[in-house]
């Protein structure tokens, strides 16, 4: 059967990052849907990027639309950013980093 909001991890990461390339009070439509068919590899379990994984799906399924939107956002935004450099390191990558834009 085929997926309607994303099956994956990195898939769904990519999905979920493109909500939050948005402007902050229009991110948050439809992006927890994302989480719906979101799965951990195994190779994850028991690490960092399972727990931060735990702490992304924690801060988009009790965000409130309306409330606190630019600051939520920026939150999973850092959390994004700190799980995409925690799968790097577990691949193997010595000194992943996402950079500074200013």
């Amino acid at each position: 059967m085929d997926s309607q909001f994303g099956r994956g991890f990195i898939t769904n990461i990519m999905l979920i990052s493109k909500h939050f390339g948005l402007p902050s009070e229009k991110a948050w439509g439809g992006v927890s849907d994302h989480l719906t068919e979101m799965n951990v590899p195994e190779c994850f379990l028991g690490t960092e990027v399972e727990e931060l994984t735990a702490l992304l799906r924690k801060k988009v399924m009790w965000h409130q639309t309306g409330i606190m939107d630019k600051e939520g956002a920026d939150d999973v935004i850092r959390v994004l950013n700190r799980l995409v450099v925690a799968i790097d390191r577990q691949l193997g990558v010595k000194d992943p980093q996402v950079g500074k834009y200013d």
